[in-house]
């Protein structure tokens, strides 16, 4: 009787355990609750369209601001107070360490003030005062000249009547000769000092003057390279500069980003792969990350022709990638939802039908 319980009994007892376990795990499980994203990803704009990634950026671009010399920074001219706020072009930014350059400008201007004084002199030459002493010089040497004129005409008077002796005669003639020559000599430097100052010293003076001029310029102009300015009206976007710290003009970061907000533009990248299928006559909507629902209408402005690698993740040029976009520019037609620089946009273009051979769905999200 035994075996009979065991051999009856024992498989409908597997049996039920085998049946308990399967209703358990069909019905007795716990259910996992579908998980809804916390962001809905963003979606196809078009029936027919493409899509990219798009970096808003200021309409005259991202103005990279850095020195033209190195050095250390010796005033910042706007705080951190003062991002967002709009500058004019010209208004000072910051002015690296230029006292250097400034002592040496004192003395080049010392020596740009002597050239002018001796060009200066030159050109005021003869001086009032030295004219009398030199015409005085002259009459004296006439008058001298006038009176041995006169000796040697009665000497020779008196050597044709024998009363004068040829020794005594000759030497009369001599000093003539010589009272002659004074004279001649005392006419032509008074002449001389009457002309002024020689031409090509004059040359020579105008030259040095504006040597000294260029150097005082050169001085100026490195004086006032230290000094950076807004080279366009703008809004102050990003400063990463403080006073004291050592800047190099080949440094890589940008110490003052400065752009105009007053419109602003979208650069998109769009994949070589989609470029045929591209219609830039199209319309064109951005939406901002993690906001599907807002959409912001895009003008269009060009397209830049030169496929580049594609920068999405480090932005180092040295990234390997194998990836190549076509930049396109458009313009946001409303700041409604408020986007700032610098931000990403997931951006749908729509297509020219019949471009596509899958047109992509209403609800399709962008991959």
């Amino acid at each position: 009787m035994f075996k009979t319980i065991r051999s009856f009994f024992l498989p409908v007892l597997a049996t039920g355990m085998f049946a308990f376990s399967i209703y358990h795990l069909l019905f007795a499980g716990e259910k996992i609750p579908k998980v809804l994203p916390l962001v809905e990803p963003p979606r196809q704009s078009f029936s027919s369209g493409i899509s990219g990634t798009g970096l808003v950026e200021a309409r005259a671009e991202n103005i990279s601001l850095g020195t033209p010399v190195a050095g250390v920074i010796l005033e910042v001219c706007v705080s951190s107070d003062q991002l967002g706020e709009r500058v004019t072009a010209g208004t000072p930014l910051f002015r690296v360490d230029d006292r250097h350059l400034r002592s040496q400008l004192k003395i080049l201007q010392a020596n740009m003030k002597l050239a002018e004084a001796q060009l200066e002199r030159l050109e005021q030459m003869p001086r009032p005062e030295e004219v009398p002493p030199s015409e005085a010089k002259v009459k004296v040497a006439d008058a001298n000249r006038t009176r041995l004129k006169d000796l040697l005409d009665r000497g020779e008077q008196l050597l044709g009547k024998n009363v004068m002796s040829q020794e005594e005669f000759t030497s009369r003639r001599f000093s003539f000769v010589a009272a002659d020559q004074q004279w001649q000599q005392a006419s032509a430097e008074h002449a001389m000092l009457l002309a002024g100052a020689w031409t090509p010293d004059k040359a020579v003076s105008q030259a040095s003057l504006e040597s000294a001029r260029a150097e005082v310029e050169n001085v100026q102009n490195e004086i006032e390279r230290c000094l950076v300015r807004a080279p366009v009206d703008g809004q102050i976007l990003k400063i990463d500069v403080r006073p004291g710290e050592y800047v190099n003009a080949a440094a890589s970061k940008a110490l003052i980003l400065l752009g105009d907000l007053d419109r602003l533009r979208v650069r998109v990248d769009v994949d070589e792969r989609d470029i045929g299928r591209l219609n830039t006559a199209g319309r064109a909507i951005a939406t901002p990350r993690g906001a599907s629902d807002q959409q912001l209408k895009l003008e269009f402005v060009r397209v830049e022709p030169y496929v580049i690698p594609k920068k999405a993740f480090t932005g180092d040029n040295t990234e390997r990638i194998d990836t190549r976009v076509l930049q396109i520019l458009y313009e946001i037609e409303h700041h409604e939802p408020r986007v700032y620089v610098g931000q990403q946009l997931d951006v749908s273009i729509e297509c020219q039908s019949g471009t596509s051979s899958e047109p992509f769905e209403q609800d399709r999200p962008v991959e």
